[in-house]
This record gives C-alpha cells, structure tokens and sequence, in this order.
C-alpha cells in the first residue's frame, strides 16, 4: 500500500496516555467483545441500545480524560502506526468529499481519536478497548485503540496495512451514512419496530463495508491486489458467524449484528469492482430505502 504526501493531522486527536485507563485482562475483548456483548443484551430481551451496551462493558463511565496531545507526523505517512492512520484518514476523506461533489453534496470532514484503553464520548457512553474501534454519531467520531491492530493480526489472522485501512474506511463508511442520513431513517424504524434491531444493524454494517470498498476503487492510494487479499481477509475475520464460532458459541443468524463473513467480503468487492455507490444499497429488500 502506497501512502505519501504530506499528513494533515488536525483530522485526528490523540489522546492517547491521558486519563485513567480501563483495566481489561487478556489485552480486551475488542470486536469479540462488541459481538458478544450485543448478542447476549438483544437476545434477552433488554439493554438493546449500543450505547447502553458501552456504558455496561464500562461501567466506571466518565473516568477518563479526554485531552488531546499534538500528533507530530513529518513528511512520510509510514514512519508510525499513528502517522499511517493518519494519512489514510485523509485519503478517506478527500475521496469522500469527492464523491460528494460529484453528487451535488457537501461532505463534512470529522476526527478519528486515538486513545488508549478509555476515553468518553458525547453520546456513546465511554470508548473502551473491549468494544474495538467504533463510529459515534452524536459527536460524529470515530473512536480507535491503536491496540485493536495487533488484535485483528494475531487473534483474527488479518495482518497488513491494507487490512488496517479497510477497518478505519468502514468507521467512515458510518459517517458518511450518518450525512445522507441512512442512520436516521433507521432509527426511525427501530423505533417503531424493534424487532427489526439486528436485521438493519446487519444492513448498516454490511453497507460501510461497501463504502470502504468504494474507498478502495476510488483512492488515491491505488491498491494492488495484495491489498485487497488483506482487505478481503480482514472482513472475513469479523463476520459474526467465524466470531461465534471463535467464542465457542453455535452460530445463530438471528443475533448477528454485522453480518457474515462471506456477506462482509461480498459487499467489500461489490464496492471496489464498481465504484458505484448506488451498487451499496444492501437495503434493497429491507424495510428502508
């Protein structure tokens, strides 16, 4: 993966080493954690919300300190984890803005924070490293624990840069859903039927993989194939079905929140063969447009 140029690094805040962080043993759940956590809270019936869910995973809310520390990247995007971050945040969300432009639509740059272990949220309760990264529509962030990186190579099997860039590409796949407003109309049918939690949760998320495959076909970066086997790999490693299987649990469709592995690496390539945004709706036979 190719990244270079020089690194705006006011698209993110660090806040990593401030405020008391959370004790999590075994390195934290991360995404295993997140699956588990909204599996056993839909299926019992209460605690439904995802930010009720964050608040339970950490109930010493608030704890942490939000102060963010300058982030100091020079002209190579390579020379740290935070820096490499950095310059894919940007290339997002230059290809974003460009692709709203085509349409006729205003994009909205937002931050992605850096933080270790815990950081508080406005409107998501608190971020913590059990939950793995994470976008927060009431401040418009995304949230990331730099830690989920050694996660998603050594627990998940999904090592690579490129692996790297399609997790933080989908966390922005969810804020450009939270712009055209998808989010919203979601919300509105949750609300008026709540069965339908986890079927639109899995549309959500199967369309931020197809808007991180759009990243991908119309990046600056130029991906070669290597780069999407690392993508490819990365969105198989967190289907709902391999996480329950990985956590000793049968695989039950009905609580899936994410969706399949094969689903995730599906919508991914449906993305980056077209470019095509209209080619995201996984909504097409649900319940919203």
């Amino acid at each position: 993966m190719r990244l270079g140029g020089r690194v705006d690094t006011s698209q993110i805040e660090d806040r990593r080493g401030s405020g008391r962080g959370l004790a999590v043993g075994g390195g934290g759940l991360g995404i295993v954690g997140l699956i588990l956590a909204l599996v056993f809270g839909l299926s019992g019936g209460g605690g439904n919300d995802l930010n009720q869910i964050l608040r339970q995973l950490q109930p010493d809310a608030g704890a942490a300190q939000g102060n963010a520390q300058p982030l100091h990247c020079s002209q190579g995007a390579s020379e740290s984890t935070a820096c490499f971050v950095t310059a894919v945040v940007n290339d997002v969300q230059a290809t974003w803005t460009k692709i709203f432009q085509h349409q006729g639509r205003n994009y909205r740059d937002t931050k992605l924070v850096l933080y270790t272990q815990a950081t508080p949220t406005r409107g998501c309760g608190e971020a913590n490293s059990a939950v793995g990264p994470f976008y927060c529509p009431g401040d418009e962030k995304v949230y990331l624990d730099l830690g989920f990186f050694q996660e998603l190579r050594n627990r998940f099997g999904a090592p690579g840069d490129f692996a790297q860039a399609y997790v933080i590409a989908h966390e922005f796949g969810h804020h450009v859903q939270n712009l055209i407003g998808t989010m919203q109309r979601v919300d509105r049918v949750r609300r008026q039927d709540r069965s339908q939690d986890n079927p639109l949760s899995v549309r959500l998320e199967l369309q931020a993989d197809c808007y991180a495959g759009i990243w991908a076909h119309e990046s600056a970066v130029q991906p070669d194939p290597q780069d999407f086997k690392e993508a490819l790999d990365a969105a198989a490693s967190v289907g709902d079905d391999r996480l329950q299987k990985q956590a000793g649990q049968r695989v039950n469709q009905d609580t899936w929140t994410h969706g399949s592995s094969a689903e995730r690496m599906h919508w991914f390539q449906t993305g980056a063969q077209s470019g095509n945004v209209s080619d995201c709706n996984t909504f097409a036979n649900g319940a919203v447009p």
